[in-house]
């Protein structure tokens, strides 16, 4: 991993000699390397970008250099470990990352899983079925990250359409499954909100409203966090909220129209989580796993926990529209594990 040492070097990867480039994590890093966790990896990266340093076209991107590992390994050892990855790569950039160092950035990841699920994957609420990625399942609190998305297509495609069918009706009786009050009040909770959508006919496209989002949840809520910009960031998010209801789009030809469609009824449920996982962050006044506080990071930039006050799990509970949600805390026990600061120095 590795950036220009100088901000605004725009030249080919390859025309940058060693001694002008900064392999930040190897220098920050020295026990680890490029072998520390994601998250730090990841906010590493977004500052190199923030300082200027940044690589490509957006200037929101580091460099991944397989050059050593070729030298030490051999082209056919890394293409038998990474052949689908750099030809997917080579298809999007038109560069091919055998000869040319990949260009990465920090991008929403998995959830690893999280909520309990019955056998048929439904959650502790009744008719909430929790699917793909989100649900733990079979693959426990941690899992291997290539598994989430054949977990998400089996769930989907295969799973879903049995369990979901039985709790309506019997096993997927269609004239018992419409009369069922939780699938008629669904129905007509989705109408009206489809035809919300629709009647807008505002200006902005979804994903300008959603690229607006997602650089308030990058700069202020995701890689890491402070008070100011949680507090900025919740506001923000209530702003958006309130264009995309006034001034989204919808409209337009018919194959396009339902796209927009589905795309917009997914960024009004993204407006909804993304200000709650704000609150949840100002609420946590700690840094915790993955997530950064840089009023609870040390000299030396490691996260540092508050065991005393947030060792538990927070629950919020929906109290209706325009109504700030209620906390819920369940106390995390530890009895065959000692909790312990982390350091990568």
């Amino acid at each position: 991993m590795w950036v220009p040492k100088n901000p605004g070097d725009n030249r080919r990867p390859n025309d940058i000699p060693a001694n002008e480039r900064d392999y930040y994590l190897e220098k920050k890093y020295p026990s680890f390397g490029n072998l520390v966790p994601r998250d730090v990896a990841s906010r590493n990266a977004k500052q190199q970008c923030d300082a200027g340093k940044g690589v490509g076209p957006t200037g929101r991107a580091v460099y991944l250099d397989f050059m050593q590992a070729i030298k030490r390994d051999g082209k056919a050892a890394i293409a038998r470990k990474y052949g689908n990855l750099f030809d997917m790569y080579r298809n999007i950039i038109d560069e091919d990352p055998y000869e040319t160092p990949m260009m990465i950035y920090p991008a929403a990841h998995f959830t690893l899983g999280g909520l309990w699920v019955a056998y048929n994957l439904m959650g502790n609420v009744p008719g909430l079925f929790v699917l793909g990625e989100a649900n733990f399942s079979d693959h426990g609190a941690n899992r291997l990250g290539a598994s989430a998305l054949m977990q998400g297509l089996a769930d989907g495609y295969f799973v879903v359409p049995y369990t979901l069918a039985g709790y309506l009706g019997d096993a997927g009786n269609s004239d018992v499954a419409e009369d069922h009050p939780v699938f008629n009040e669904s129905i007509q909770s989705m109408n009206t909100h489809i035809e919300k959508l629709l009647s807008i006919n505002g200006k902005r496209t979804v994903e300008d409203i959603h690229r607006e989002l997602g650089r308030v949840m990058e700069d202020h809520v995701g890689l890491a966090r402070n008070e100011a910009g949680l507090k900025k960031a919740i506001e923000q998010i209530k702003e958006i909220r309130a264009e995309f209801w006034e001034n989204v789009k919808v409209a337009g030809p018919s194959d396009r129209h339902r796209l927009n469609l589905q795309k917009a009824g997914r960024l009004a449920d993204f407006l909804e989580l993304d200000e709650l996982m704000a609150i949840d962050a100002l609420n946590r006044r700690e840094s915790c796993g993955g997530h950064l506080r840089t009023e609870a990071e040390s000299e030396d930039g490691e996260a540092i926990r508050d065991d005393d006050n947030f060792c538990h799990v927070s629950a919020w509970e929906y109290k209706g529209e325009g109504t700030e949600p209620e906390l819920h805390r369940e106390p995390l026990v530890f009895e065959n594990v000692k909790l312990t600061q982390r350091s990568y120095k």
